[in-house]
């Protein structure tokens, strides 16, 4: 077990703990990922390691729907991903200068729905008013669409290969029309092993470890297990997709705290 809880004042602790946390970093206003900054506060020594990569595809196709706003009822952004090939878009077929001068306008006469703060954030960088931030998943999103969304036009919905498919059912469900268009694949980080066995050999064993995706679970787990033996308590992680994969690699003491984190 931990030496200490992750909630325990920093002065209650009795040692620093080392922590692994398998994500890219993000920095806030102060320069500093809030994970890291948050977890210092409670005598924690986070280290973040990026497992995974994104490869952006169909941007052509992609780009001229984007071209079309009349032929859509709306736009959804489940992920920060999906905004970044939009912006490719603009930026790599010379869009810029349409866009803003008439197709940012018909797209902003229409719903853009979106998951989360960040995307939002990345959103309205391009230009669009975004509204279904706040409802924090996919399924509350779909909810939302649902009590609003009465255009007999499709939502455009650029996406990831590995989209969960309760969005896309859920719409169906209620008559509500969507295109989606696969815009980018979730591939290993080319440096997962290096990595982790640079963190191992220096750092040693972590206290802990937080998963932050199923993808990111599935591309390192074999190595934190090479790496870790029987050594680790506990492993944490956010959401509840990655249930079943723990518990089928033998990982039966992971802890789940709730969804959505705090910081």
């Amino acid at each position: 077990m931990f030496p200490c809880s992750v909630t325990a004042p920093y002065k209650d602790c009795q040692a620093i703990m080392k922590v692994l946390l398998l994500k890219d970093a993000k920095e806030d206003d102060c320069g500093q990922d809030p994970y890291i900054r948050e977890l210092g506060l409670y005598g924690l020594e986070a280290t973040l390691i990026p497992v995974l990569s994104f490869e952006f595809l169909s941007l052509p196709s992609f780009s001229e729907k984007l071209s079309h706003p009349e032929d859509y009822g709306g736009l959804i952004f489940t992920s920060p991903r999906a905004v970044e090939a939009a912006q490719l878009c603009l930026e790599k077929n010379n869009k810029t200068e349409v866009w803003e001068r008439s197709l940012k306008e018909k797209w902003n006469a229409k719903s853009v729905y979106v998951v989360g703060n960040a995307t939002a954030s990345l959103v309205s960088k391009i230009g669009l008013d975004t509204e279904g931030e706040t409802c924090g998943n996919a399924e509350k999103l779909a909810e939302y669409i649902c009590s609003r969304e009465s255009s007999a036009l499709p939502l455009l919905f650029p996406c990831g290969n590995l989209k969960r498919e309760i969005l896309p059912k859920a719409l169906k469900d209620k008559g509500i029309a969507m295109e989606s268009v696969t815009v980018y694949q979730t591939i290993p980080h080319p440096g997962i092993q290096g990595n982790l066995n640079s963190y191992y050999s220096q750092q040693g064993v972590p206290a802990s470890i937080t998963f932050f995706s199923p993808s990111g679970l599935t591309y390192s787990l074999k190595h934190i297990q090479e790496l870790s033996g029987d050594n680790i308590d506990q492993i944490k992680r956010w959401g509840l997709t990655m249930l079943p994969r723990l518990i089928s690699n033998s990982w039966p003491q992971a802890i789940f705290p709730p969804w959505p984190p705090k910081i």
